[in-house]
């Protein structure tokens, strides 16, 4: 099991609580016989946006779902903002802003009253200026009924619900589902701004660039249990860059099996290989032969996602053992 305790990023001040604003330890729900999560220890600091990345089916709604206490934990430890998410889930709830994957809303209302609804509801009547601001990033027409609104106004308005009461941690289950690129280049820079205010959103999602675009630091999920829980920069050093390279005559593959170069594959004069450890060598050897060209990428967190998540798909790494996670 990976535990990770990172430091927070957004907020370097020396005011900050020592208190993990997540802390999950030993973490299981079981749905009867079935897994939705097991053993899942992770540590969450003040000032992050932390990406908890999965297919769907891998657990990170049950997660969510169970530091809300919206369903009861089976087993482990959960506290959120210092408190035990079952004894303190009113007060976690009144600090914490919440987008579900599915929710529903109330189609005969605008917007603008729908979203006044649930300010009355929080006693937050005081954040109607910052649910405007929000409206107005989103480009959210408030005078518009729920029922009129597309599936990407709708996500706005559940965007919007969740972040405009100033809550100190945000939960997000597929943000950005529906919205334009646009829009999601701009719930990107709103997560920023609040992780610089010292502020925390952990955003579950499937996909793998949203998350690399946002996050500071990331859990893979697989099965109801956690592969790795790494910073993002430190993930893909670890795995390394991806060389290409193709030669204007016949290289002998074992020209290029050399200390660090793994993973090398051929078609025709061209090689692809992975690099890690003292790049400037590698690229210095293959050099030595008449080079055409050559190009060198940082691994995408989608390859890095693959080559964890894939290489435990046989049953030996730590997801393995069955059950369904949810």
């Amino acid at each position: 099991m990976v535990t990770s305790a990172g430091a927070p990023t957004g907020d370097p001040g020396a005011d900050r609580p020592s208190r993990p604003v997540i802390e999950l330890k030993g973490l299981t729900k079981y749905y009867g016989r079935h897994r939705g999560i097991e053993g899942v220890d992770l540590t969450i600091g003040r000032g992050e946006v932390f990406g908890f990345l999965g297919p769907n089916g891998s657990g990170k709604t049950t997660t969510i779902r169970t530091m809300l206490d919206l369903i009861r934990r089976t087993g482990g430890e959960c506290r959120v903002l210092g408190l035990d998410s079952e004894k303190g889930s009113k007060e976690i709830r009144r600090r914490t802003g919440y987008l579900p994957g599915e929710y529903g809303l109330y189609e005969a209302l605008t917007v603008e009253a729908f979203l006044g609804f649930l300010l009355d509801l929080r006693d937050a009547r005081a954040s109607e200026g910052r649910m405007r601001e929000l409206a107005s990033i989103f480009e959210l027409d408030l005078g518009r009924r729920i029922s009129e609104l597309s599936k990407g106004n709708r996500q706005k308005v559940g965007l919007v619900q969740a972040f405009m009461h100033d809550p100190e941690l945000v939960i997000l289950d597929e943000p950005t589902s529906g919205l334009d690129p646009i829009m999601q280049q701009r719930f990107y820079a709103l997560a920023r701004r609040e992780c610089a205010r010292g502020h925390t959103v952990f955003m579950s999602s499937h996909l793998l660039s949203e998350v690399e675009s946002v996050c500071d630091r990331v859990a893979i999920v697989r099965e109801g249990r956690l592969v790795t829980v790494e910073r993002i920069d430190e993930l893909k050093e670890r795995f390394g860059k991806v060389l290409h390279v193709t030669f204007d005559s016949d290289v002998p593959r074992a020209a290029l099996e050399m200390p660090g170069v793994t993973d090398v594959h051929q078609e025709g004069r061209s090689y692809t290989m992975t690099v890690r450890g003292d790049v400037d060598r590698v690229v210095k050897a293959v050099a030595s032969h008449r080079v055409v060209s050559l190009t060198m990428e940082t691994y995408h967190l989608e390859q890095l996602f693959f080559d964890l998540y894939g290489a435990k798909a046989g049953g030996n790494g730590p997801g393995s053992g069955g059950g369904e996670a949810r």
